[in-house]
């Protein structure tokens, strides 16, 4: 991944399986959210590819790419509701837009999916009458709009206080286990990673590639790389010593 002769992260060669909640980590600055826009299709890399099972994302034809990308839904950081559009038009856009249902169909698909994120009822209130974690949970309702079967997330828990944080940890592992929906997320949030991650890819900002791949709690187990190490246990011996002096 690169912007001109500048190199953002290169050699990166991992997979998500189907099922995985996999976590994509890492310090400020080593590419976390540019390798998600590679991913879903907004940025090309500079070398190499991106393979939905065994077709290239990067060099599929239109058509082709059209259909992987109906295949996959996005929560970006800060949820990206139309302000001007009621939840309800909000997750009814993507499919008014990509299929052919009726008015009532679309209406019936929107209460349901909104239910699915505990926003029963909201559908005619706007992104700004709702608190912020209620938007991120709206914008997931829109990401899951046309079931897809891969849903990726850019730092979902931002902005978000512990508890909230927590109940969205619930409910993406929940759209996993209920739905078999994939999910690939980042974030630099130890309690998600921890709670919910299977697999994961860590990134590493100075040597500009990845240094450790696998489950979060075994990189945590096994990982020899200070790096690894310290990301993955930051803020503990302060914790600990706190709670001593407690």
């Amino acid at each position: 991944m690169a912007y001109g002769d500048f190199v953002i992260q290169r050699d990166l060669d991992f997979t998500i399986n189907q099922g995985d909640i996999f976590i994509i980590m890492g310090g400020s600055g080593c590419g976390k959210s540019t390798l998600l826009m590679h991913l879903i299709g907004l940025q090309r890399p500079a070398k190499g590819d991106v393979l939905y099972g065994d077709v290239s994302l990067v060099s599929a034809d239109d058509n082709s790419r059209k259909r992987l990308l109906q295949r996959t839904g996005v929560l970006f950081q800060s949820g990206a509701l139309l302000s001007s559009m009621t939840l309800a038009e909000n997750v009814a856009l993507p499919i008014a837009e990509h299929t052919r249902l009726g008015a009532q169909r679309i209406r019936q698909i929107v209460s349901y999916k909104l239910a699915l994120v505990g926003l029963a009822g909201f559908e005619d209130f706007y992104p700004s009458e709702i608190s912020g974690g209620m938007q991120k949970r709206a914008g997931l309702a829109r990401a899951m709009a046309l079931d897809p079967e891969i849903l990726f997330f850019d730092e979902p828990s931002a902005g978000l206080d512990p508890v909230s944080a927590k109940l969205l940890d619930d409910l993406i592992r929940s759209l996993r286990d209920n739905l078999g929906a994939t999910i690939v997320m980042v974030t630099h949030e130890l309690a998600s990673i921890f709670a919910i991650g299977t697999n994961s890819v860590f990134l590493d900002p100075e040597t500009k590639t990845m240094i450790a791949s696998g489950p979060p709690q075994q990189l945590l187990n096994e990982s020899r790389d200070p790096k690894v190490i310290r990301f993955l246990t930051r803020g503990k011996s302060e914790i600990q010593t706190t709670n001593a002096t407690t």
